[in-house]
This record gives structure tokens, C-alpha cells and sequence, in this order.
């Protein structure tokens, strides 16, 4: 065993990104303990695109394979008006010459991390636990520590926080979590209808620009989800109670009965950054050092890329390649990512969305419409919103529309 392999890192989470993380350093050959506060690996759908980049990732971690054959890939997306239909199309195989993979796979976030456990399962040096929520922890400058619910005590070279928005992690260390909340909430349904049939000619994701209610359409391998906003002023419950779901699902189509509804979320969104990723022998990723708006599917797609980029940085260090200033740059350049990247876009998503200004909308329609119709154009503003850009030059350039 090489010397770089005695490293112990202790993974906070075994959610998307925390799975990554661990599968990255253990493939780099480190000692990996992940720690997860459930009893199992959570099941909530939540996130549920994986963008070019993220499939270039995961097909170099060899777990690619699996996930297209449970996931249902997107070719392209529709802007559509509520009131008139559709407005654009949006073509994915333009970014051909950009990526082996020019498409999205639509697959809830909890059909990937069994994948990456069954991998870890089957390696040396690796323990998952599960039911030790991480309740506490801190660096003295040579190793890391963290406490967790159960009272047990875990020591490790470094720790890799990846324990989501309530990180553990973040707030015990002493990170600062700069930002904002949305007015209202936002809530989803997930259905077995058939929306494709309901409302002809749509796209596996589809966004729904309306002043009043817009809404997003998102087809999964096993049912679509609809995603609308809520008003500010009403209690949890009175959006959450299932006669004003149907009231809701009633205005994207009358069905003449009630829509068929598996589940239904309503949750608070956010805009928030951690004011460093990096404290002494504590890394921040995913939901942990940034959370976002989801008008973009960005949120756990960026959080992969931290896991990325930051144990591919601190594997190098850990080696003897590389040195804490570089470590320190490529946590920075995440960050800096979450800050003028992520966060643009998906706040210009919201905004965009619900414009009530009726030039404005006209005007933002025709720019779509042109868009549409300009492939290299088209090309230029996918390599924005599909992520390529913000790992290959973090430029954003010609940034117009929302993104799934």
C-alpha cells in the first residue's frame, strides 16, 4: 500500500455528492469513512437531471452505465406560454462537438447513490454508517474530527462536508452562510398522468412562462412532476392540503377527475453561499457550501462538479502533486462558481418566469424564438446552461432563457 493510501477522510453524507466524494478518494486510494444521519440512503426524488459534465464524471467513476439504463434521456427542452403554447425548442445535439454526452438523463438523485454504495461496498478501506448524523465538528490544523447524534467520536486526516443545506458541518466549524430566501414556496407534484398525451407535443422538460402561476413540466423514468409556485401569505398546510393540489393540477388541465397524484412536496428556496469552502482540514461541497433556486437543475449538478473538482485538488495535495494554495484555488473556483454562475442563472430563471411586464414578455418570446433559430447561438448559450462552461472556463456568455 502506497503512503498516500494511510490518509483518512471522513465523509459527512452519503447523498449524490457525499457518494461521489467518497468514490473519488477511495479510487485515489484514501481510507473513507461516510457517515449518513439516516438508516438508509434517502429516498426523496428531489433532484433529477444530470447534465453533460456530471455524465462525463460519472462515466470516468465507471457508474455511468447503470444510471442511463435506469434514466430516461432528454435530447432538447420546450419554452412554452401558458396562454398560447409553445414558444421554442431547444436542442441539446447542437453541444455534439462539445461533450460525448450532448443530452441530459432524467433520473431522481436516489436511484444514483445506490449505485456509487454498491461500488463502495465492494472496496478495501471504505465503511459506510449509516444512522450517525454528524452533529459536530472541528480542525486543529493536522487532523479533523467529528462528533456525531450517537455520541461517537471520528478523527481523519480531513472531512469532507457534504452534509446538505442544515450542514452540520458548515454551521458548527464556524462558515458563514450569506444570502436569501424566495417570498414564496415552492411545490411540487409528482404524477403518473400521461402528460404527454394531456398536452400534446411537449418535451420531457418543459417551462411554462405565465405573470400569474407559470410552472415547470419534467418528465422522470417513472412518473412527471409539476412544479409551481406558491403564495407567500398562505399557511403550509392550506398549499399542501390535497383538494388544493387538485385545484392546482386542474389549471395545467382539467381532466374531468382528479389527476393522479403519488406525492406532493412544498418546500422554501434559497440563494445561499458558505463564505469560504475550505477551513483548515474541513471542505465544503454540494448543498453544504451552496444552495440555489432549482430553475436550472443546477443545484445537485454543481454539487457533483465540487466533489469533482475539490478531491481531485486535494488528492493531489495528498500525493505530493499538489500544494494547499492549489487546493485553496480550486475550492475558491467552485465557490466563485456558486457566486457568478449558479446563482445567476437560476435567479434569472425565477425572474424570467413570472415576468408580468407584457413587452417584456413579447421581447424575451422573440429573443427565444431567435435563439432557437441560430444554432451556433443556440451552442453558445447551452454551454452555459448544460454546465460545460462554468468547468471548462467558468465564462458565461449570451446567457438568455431557463434551464432544466
Amino acid at each position: 500500500m502506497s503512503e498516500h493510501s494511510q490518509t483518512h477522510a471522513i465523509v459527512a453524507g452519503a447523498g449524490p455528492v457525499g457518494m461521489t466524494a467518497a468514490l473519488l478518494m477511495a479510487r485515489g486510494g484514501v481510507r473513507v469513512t461516510v457517515l449518513e444521519a439516516g438508516g438508509s440512503l434517502a429516498g426523496e426524488s428531489r433532484a433529477s437531471t444530470f447534465h453533460p459534465p456530471s455524465l462525463e464524471m460519472l462515466d470516468e467513476l465507471g457508474v455511468l452505465e447503470p444510471l442511463m439504463e435506469r434514466g430516461l434521456v432528454s435530447t432538447g427542452f420546450q419554452y412554452r406560454d401558458r396562454r398560447t403554447g409553445p414558444i421554442a425548442d431547444l436542442d441539446l445535439g447542437v453541444l455534439s462537438d462539445d461533450t460525448r454526452f450532448p443530452f441530459r438523463v432524467q433520473l431522481e438523485q436516489s436511484k444514483l447513490t445506490p449505485i456509487i454504495l454498491e461500488v463502495l461496498e465492494g472496496m478495501d478501506d471504505v465503511t459506510v454508517h449509516f444512522g450517525q448524523r454528524v452533529v459536530r465538528a472541528e480542525t486543529d490544523g493536522t487532523t479533523a474530527t467529528v462528533t456525531t447524534e450517537a455520541g461517537d467520536t471520528f478523527t481523519a486526516d480531513w472531512v469532507l462536508g457534504a452534509d446538505g443545506a442544515n450542514s452540520q458541518v458548515r454551521q458548527t466549524a464556524g462558515f458563514t452562510f450569506e444570502g436569501m430566501t424566495y417570498p414564496e414556496r415552492f411545490l411540487v407534484a409528482s404524477t403518473t398522468e400521461d402528460l404527454e398525451s394531456i398536452l400534446p407535443g411537449i418535451s420531457a422538460v418543459n417551462y411554462v412562462f405565465d405573470p400569474t402561476e407559470w410552472l415547470v413540466l419534467l418528465r422522470t423514468p417513472e412518473h412527471w412532476r409539476v412544479l409551481f409556485p406558491t403564495d407567500p401569505s398562505t399557511p403550509d398546510e392550506v398549499e399542501s392540503d390535497p383538494v388544493r393540489v387538485q385545484e392546482r393540477l386542474r389549471g395545467v388541465a382539467d381532466l374531468g377527475r382528479e389527476w393522479q397524484v403519488l406525492h406532493t412536496t412544498l418546500y422554501r428556496v434559497h440563494q445561499r453561499v458558505a463564505d469560504t469552502f475550505r477551513r483548515g482540514r474541513l471542505l465544503l461541497m454540494g448543498d453544504a457550501a451552496h444552495i440555489n433556486n432549482p430553475l436550472g437543475g443546477m443545484g445537485m449538478n454543481s454539487g457533483l462538479h465540487d466533489a469533482y473538482v475539490e478531491t481531485r485538488a486535494l488528492l493531489a495535495l495528498i500525493r505530493g502533486a499538489g500544494t494547499r494554495e492549489q487546493l485553496d484555488e480550486a475550492c475558491e473556483a467552485r465557490r466563485e462558481v456558486a457566486l457568478s454562475y449558479v446563482k445567476t442563472i437560476t435567479h434569472d430563471n425565477w425572474e424570467k418566469l413570472r415576468q408580468d411586464d407584457p413587452e417584456a414578455i413579447r421581447a424575451y418570446h422573440d429573443e427565444l424564438r431567435e435563439l432557437a433559430a441560430d444554432r451556433e447561438r443556440m451552442r453558445r448559450h447551452l454551454l452555459n446552461t448544460s454546465m460545460i462552461n462554468s468547468l471548462r472556463s467558468g465564462k458565461v456568455v449570451d446567457m438568455v432563457g431557463v434551464q432544466p
